[in-house]
C-alpha cells in the first residue's frame, strides 16, 4: 500500500526545476472550482455596482482576484502544488502563500463590504448577523487569532500530524484550507478593509504584527537545525536520486525564517500606510467640522450686526468676513 502511495506522489516526477513549475500545472479538482466560484461573484458584484452607478476601486478587484486567489492558485495548481509532497521546501513555499501572503490581499479586496453593497435584504441581513455574531468576535479577537495562528505550524511539524497530511490527500487538501482559514483570521483584522467587530487602533495592530516574527524565526532555525526529519521517514521513502530530504529541510527552515520576516516587514508597511490614510481622513473631517462652525459663528455674528440671513447663507466661510467689511463701509 505505501509503494502505491509513492507512485501516486512522485508519479514519475522530474527534478523541481522553475520549467516543471508550469509543466506541471493541472486546473482541476475542488479547489480550482471553489477559486473560480470566488472569483465569479465578486465580478458579478462589481457588475452589479456599476450598472447601478456605483463605483468600487479596481485595486481592491486585483488585489482579491489576482493576487489573492491568484497566489493561491498559482501554488496549488502548477507544479508547485504537484511537489508539495515531495519537497518539504516546496511545501514550505505553498505554506507561506496559502497561510501568509494571499490572506492579506484578500482582505484588501473587501469581499464583506462588496456582498453587503450588492446582496439583496435577507441575506445581506444574514451576513450582518454572521460578522457580528459571537462567534466571529471570539475568532476575530486579535489575541485569538493570533494564538491560533503562532500556535498552528508547531502544532503541525512537531506531531504526528504532518505525516498524516503526507499520506492521505483528503487531509493534506484540508490544511490547505486550514492555512487559508487561520491566514485570514490573523490578518482580517489588522490590514482587512471589510467592517469587524471589536478592531484594534493601529498602534497595538502594529505590536501585534511585530510579535509574530520571533515565534516564525524560531520555527524556522529549529526546523533548520533539527537531524530529524520532518514526517519521519516519508521523504527518504520516495527514493528521488534528485533530492537531499536532509539538505532540503535546511532549505525549507531557511524559506520559513526568511518569508516571514519578509511578510512581516511587507504587513508592517500596509498597517503604517494605512494608519497615515486614516490620519489625513480624520483631519480632513475635522477641518471640514471647524469650517462648519466656524460658518454658523459668523451667520449669528451677521445676524446680530443687522446683515441679512439669506444672503449669508450662500457665502463660504472666507467670503463671511469680506461680506461684513462690505456693509460696515457701505
Amino acid at each position: 500500500m505505501f509503494s502505491s502511495l509513492i507512485d501516486a506522489v512522485t508519479g514519475g516526477l522530474p527534478p523541481f526545476t522553475a520549467g516543471t513549475i508550469f509543466s506541471q500545472t493541472r486546473v482541476d479538482g475542488w479547489l480550482a472550482a471553489m477559486l473560480l466560484l470566488a472569483a465569479g461573484c465578486y465580478f458579478y458584484g462589481v457588475h452589479r455596482l456599476k450598472a447601478r452607478g456605483d463605483k468600487w476601486p479596481v485595486s481592491r478587484t486585483i488585489m482579491f482576484v489576482g493576487a489573492g486567489l491568484g497566489s493561491i492558485a498559482l501554488v496549488t495548481l502548477t507544479g508547485i502544488g504537484a511537489y508539495d509532497t515531495t519537497l518539504v521546501s516546496v511545501h514550505m513555499v505553498q505554506h507561506m502563500v496559502l497561510g501568509m501572503v494571499a490572506p492579506i490581499f484578500l482582505a484588501l479586496g473587501a469581499p464583506v463590504t462588496l456582498a453587503l453593497r450588492t446582496l439583496p435584504k435577507k441575506p445581506r441581513a444574514l451576513l450582518l448577523s454572521a460578522v457580528h455574531s459571537r462567534v466571529a468576535r471570539v475568532l476575530a479577537f486579535p489575541l485569538v487569532a493570533y494564538a491560533i495562528f503562532v500556535a498552528n505550524p508547531f502544532v503541525l511539524y512537531f506531531s504526528d500530524l504532518y505525516r498524516l497530511t503526507l499520506e492521505h490527500p483528503w487531509l493534506h487538501e484540508f490544511m490547505h484550507a486550514h492555512f487559508i482559514a487561520t491566514g485570514c483570521l490573523f490578518f482580517w483584522p489588522l490590514v482587512g478593509l471589510d467592517p469587524l467587530p471589536g478592531r484594534w487602533p493601529y498602534p497595538a495592530r502594529a505590536l501585534l504584527m511585530i510579535l509574530s516574527v520571533p515565534f516564525h524565526t524560531v520555527l524556522g532555525l529549529t526546523i533548520m537545525q533539527q537531524k530529524e526529519l520532518l514526517g519521519g521517514d516519508y521523504y527518504p521513502s520516495l527514493g528521488l536520486t534528485w533530492a537531499n530530504p536532509a539538505s532540503d529541510q535546511v532549505t525549507a527552515g531557511g524559506i520559513l525564517w526568511a518569508g516571514g520576516e519578509l511578510v512581516s516587514v511587507t504587513m508592517l508597511a500596509v498597517l503604517v500606510v494605512q494608519w497615515i490614510r486614516a490620519s489625513e481622513r480624520e483631519a480632513a473631517r475635522v477641518d471640514r467640522q471647524l469650517d462648519r462652525e466656524e460658518a454658523a459663528a459668523e451667520r449669528q455674528s451677521a445676524a446680530a450686526a443687522g446683515a441679512p440671513a439669506a444672503d449669508m447663507t450662500s457665502l463660504t466661510p472666507h467670503q463671511a468676513p469680506e461680506y461684513d467689511q462690505r456693509a460696515a463701509t457701505s
